[in-house]
């Protein structure tokens, strides 16, 4: 399990976690990601899809499940999760929701948060604070230390810039958490919804 999670790229926990609504062949996981704007946590072609089943597959983290044909379209291979995959998936958000310095594996790990319990993501993200804490204050020692050294602001910005993002992230890391700790914060699964079926209809023509 070690390596699957240290393998798992970022595109490829997404289509795990997708699968883990349900079996899809890859033509239905690409429109449908679009379809979420997933392309905005992820690159998403054809190319990387399929390349991204295919060793997904190989890898034991997802199965064959079937083949059918649409008419005079191409056949489509239809995929399902497979423990071991669903399993890979939860590992890797646990590991990324805590670490600050994968931004943008931390996006998807937020994204997919609530595969986990939600005592555990909020011992998670208090983990996350504390780390990002100590960002903050590593950064804001090292701005005014170049301030008072005299270095001229003006090569000073991104690491103003730094700060200001940190402080903000901060802040909605505190109002997250307090939401999560409220029994009236939905969490975990739930019944689709009638966009969420429709989502799933569309992806499918």
């Amino acid at each position: 399990m070690p390596d699957a999670v240290d393998r798992l790229t970022p595109l490829g926990v997404v289509v795990l976690a997708l699968l883990g609504e349900g079996d899809m062949h890859p033509y239905e996981m690409i429109r449908l990601m679009r379809i979420r704007r997933d392309d905005r946590l992820v690159t998403i072609t054809n190319g990387t899809v399929y390349h991204t089943v295919s060793r997904l597959e190989r890898a034991g983290l997802l199965a064959e499940v079937g083949v059918d044909r649409d008419g005079n379209r191409p056949e489509r291979t239809t995929y399902a999760v497979t423990d071991a995959g669903s399993a890979a998936v939860t590992e890797w958000v646990r590991r990324e929701l805590v670490r600050v310095d994968h931004p943008s594996e931390f996006r998807i790990a937020l994204a997919e948060a609530h595969n986990l319990d939600r005592v555990e993501v909020i011992a998670l993200l208090h983990d996350h604070r504390a780390a990002r804490a100590a960002a903050q204050s590593e950064i804001s020692i090292g701005l005014r230390g170049a301030i008072a050294k005299g270095v001229p602001i003006q090569y000073l910005l991104e690491l103003e810039r730094e700060e200001s993002l940190q402080a903000t992230d901060l802040q909605w890391l505190d109002r997250l958490i307090q939401r999560l700790e409220g029994e009236e914060f939905p969490w975990g699964a739930h019944e689709p919804s009638q966009r969420y079926l429709e989502q799933r209809k569309a992806a499918r023509l």
